[in-house]
């Protein structure tokens, strides 16, 4: 559910957004979601000063009182 939420809004910050895929990876104590995105519009994700990723952080915590898994968020520019 918090992949598929980060997907769409990543989707509809991009320019790119057909570029846009994310994947889960789940380490024992805590998933990463990767966010794959135009090498151009990673600044627009992680925003000024980081901004954008830290606002996408907090709705992530937000979502943690339903479910106690911590979520790692990063954002790597796609292959081609």
């Amino acid at each position: 559910m918090v992949e598929d939420f980060l997907k769409q809004y990543a989707m509809l910050i991009a320019d790119h957004p057909e570029k846009v895929r994310t994947e889960l990876i789940k380490n024992s104590d805590h998933t990463e979601i990767v966010i794959f995105a135009d090498k151009f519009d990673t600044g627009k994700l992680i925003g000024k000063n980081g901004r954008m990723i830290n606002a996408i952080k907090t709705v992530i915590i937000g979502y943690k009182a339903k479910d106690p898994v911590t979520y790692k968020i990063t954002v790597k520019a796609a292959d081609a």
